[in-house]
């Protein structure tokens, strides 16, 4: 069954135009406007996604410039309406001003459908985005916090990580540096019975091989140079909670025996004492490494294996997770605003084609990092592809071989893109530039997606 059009606002003072836009976008549920208090009944009662409006209103009887006027009451409304506005060819810095206000995006006339149709379309899938986002964050049945999820793949994960917390099971966490191990390890912990108890993180790569068995299992007074008094490790401080042994691959050979020890025995002894102290506590472990593969180059041990991955999650990596990507791209900016003082920002469209195209080696932790200077760095109320530091020759410089298929999308959406940045939006300017024909570049927008930015 075919799903619902998405529904249109069409603010627009004469009704040959907007009868004219209503047949040439009859994919969509078009309503029409034709005024600011018709178009305020209509963002009250239809709740459009989208909104088309006519910069060139009339003034209202009080000299009010009705066209600006109606974006900040459109939005003062319905705050996540992309507005998009339609100008005069003259009319370029008015366009900007609306953009300044929160608009969308714009068009200049003569209106050309074909990219207007782009253009619309492109700003339904963003809102489209953005509802999804909402949605996530309040979401009481994604009970991961700080973990946003709607691709199959991490919601698959996330649905496992929720059947193992209320269990006792040794759960392996595995993935790429940056997926978000530990959060789903603070998940497991704060899902389980041990929730009140303490969770316990250490980082088996972050301290040096002759402090860890320290750092783990605590000493006696005297055991060692600068042992003043008896103290504590990570595993005693979990009693009773939850022990994270992160990168758990990076352990020495020689300190993984007296953890599997542990393990198999739940009793450690500490640095330079004899006492046996029982200690109950669930075990968490993750890493980035193959450990198959440490195994095979006896790294690590085949027995120590089996007993931490009772249950192995597999994490996949940001560039697999589809749409994720823009959603946690938006969650972290409006967190990012918030820590700075900002007011709150947008992802622009470019940016938006940027995040999606780009691999993320560096996965969600990469992302927090350049959102977070793009929030600092954004001059207007959009984040653009600027912002974020990423662009074309980035988004590909990880990605490995494409099929040549892909290869030559990518390049004539390029060059489209180009053409009709270098001539403002002109199709007929572009077609010649570009050596094709009107219907040709027609076929292009079509197929490539492209339209102007």
């Amino acid at each position: 069954m075919d799903s619902k059009p998405t529904r249109l606002l069409v603010v627009e003072d004469d009704p040959g135009l907007q009868r004219q836009l209503k047949w040439a976008l009859d994919t969509y549920e078009v309503e029409c406007a034709s005024n600011r208090a018709e178009a305020l009944a209509a963002v009250r009662r239809f709740e459009p996604p989208i909104v088309l409006q006519d910069l060139g209103l009339p003034p209202d009887p009080d000299g009010v410039e009705e066209g600006f006027a109606t974006i900040t009451e459109v939005l003062r409304i319905a705050p996540a309406t992309k507005i998009i506005v339609v100008t005069g060819r003259e009319g370029r810095e008015h366009a900007l001003r609306a953009i300044g206000l929160g608009a969308y995006d714009f068009c200049q006339k003569p209106v050309d459908t074909q990219v207007l149709s782009l253009i619309i379309d492109r700003a339904r899938r963003i809102h489209e985005l953005e509802e999804e986002n909402r949605r996530l964050a309040g979401d009481s049945s994604m009970a991961i916090e700080g973990v946003i999820a709607a691709s199959e793949s991490m919601l698959k994960v996330c649905r496992l990580v929720q059947k193992l917390a209320p269990t006792q099971a040794t759960v392996l966490l595995l993935g790429e540096s940056g997926t978000g191990k530990e959060r789903l390890a603070q998940g497991l912990h704060a899902l389980g019975a041990r929730a009140g108890q303490p969770m316990v993180a250490i980082n088996c790569a972050a301290i040096p091989e002759n402090l860890l068995e320290s750092e783990l299992f605590g000493y006696e007074r005297g055991a060692f140079t600068g042992a003043v008094k008896q103290t504590k490790g990570k595993i005693e401080m979990a009693d009773g909670g939850t022990l994270f042994l992160d990168e758990i691959g990076d352990m020495p050979l020689a300190l993984q025996a007296k953890l599997l020890r542990f393990l198999q025995e739940r009793v450690i002894e500490r640095v330079g004492g004899r006492e046996l102290i029982q200690v109950d506590v669930r075990i968490i472990a993750a890493t980035h490494r193959d450990l198959k593969a440490a195994i095979g180059e006896k790294t690590f041990r085949e027995d120590l294996f089996y007993r931490i991955s009772e249950v192995a999650v597999l994490i996949p990596p940001l560039r697999e997770r589809g749409s994720d990507a823009v959603l946690i791209a938006n969650y972290l900016l409006q967190q990012a605003c918030k820590r700075h003082g900002k007011p709150a920002l947008k992802l622009g469209p470019d940016a938006i084609s940027a995040i999606e195209n780009y691999p993320w080696p560096g996965n969600v932790r990469e992302l927090e990092n350049k959102v977070n200077a793009a929030a600092i760095m954004a001059e207007g109320k959009l984040v653009t592809a600027e912002d974020l530091t990423l662009d074309a020759e980035a988004a590909e410089g990880e990605a490995g071989i494409l099929p040549l298929r892909e290869v030559r999308q990518r390049a004539e959406t390029a060059a489209v893109q180009r053409a009709l940045a270098i001539t403002s939006g002109n199709i007929s300017k572009a077609a010649e530039l570009l050596g094709v024909t009107r219907p040709t570049l027609y076929d292009l927008l079509g197929r490539t997606g492209a339209a102007p930015k």
